[in-house]
């Protein structure tokens, strides 16, 4: 068991996995604060000196000056501003990783049969949507096709 455990944790994708937690934490706290200490306060001073932290809703009759105040006493709230932050830091956080993604996704893709001397699709003769070379049949249609000459 200790043998198959060893494995398991020395494979690549496992260690790949484990790297990658620590950098996106690392990362999130970076954005964190990016939006925490460098976008929000600006954005406050624009909305008339806001500071977004401090903003919350008092779910009690016990009259309280700030959210740290709150906590400290135990007291209910709703700390809309800092769930306004951290929205920011998520839509900042998935657009980073939607341009990481697009970016790797651009450099795996196949490069296209000009580049390469091969064709990779062809049109079906039947419904005329383009097809793997290598298809027998249609995915749009489902007719039964014959595989191009030289290939499958």
């Amino acid at each position: 068991m200790v043998k198959e455990f060893r494995e398991f944790i020395t494979r690549g994708n496992v260690i790949d996995l484990a790297i990658a937690v620590i950098i996106g934490a690392a990362f999130g706290a970076i954005v964190t604060s990016l939006v925490n200490d460098i976008l929000m306060p600006p954005i406050g001073l624009l909305l008339g000196k806001v500071d977004f932290s401090s903003l919350f809703i008092n779910l009690s009759s016990t009259p309280v000056g700030s959210v740290a105040e709150a906590k400290a006493k135990g007291i209910p709230t709703i700390n809309y501003g800092l769930f306004i932050n951290a929205v920011i830091a998520f839509l900042i956080l998935a657009l980073v990783l939607f341009f990481i993604i697009r970016g790797v996704n651009r450099l795996k893709r196949e490069k296209p049969s000009e580049e390469t001397g091969q064709q990779t699709m062809r049109e079906c003769p039947y419904c005329y949507s383009n097809i793997p070379v290598k298809a027998t049949r249609c995915p749009s249609c489902t007719s039964e096709v014959q595989a191009a000459m030289g290939q499958a």
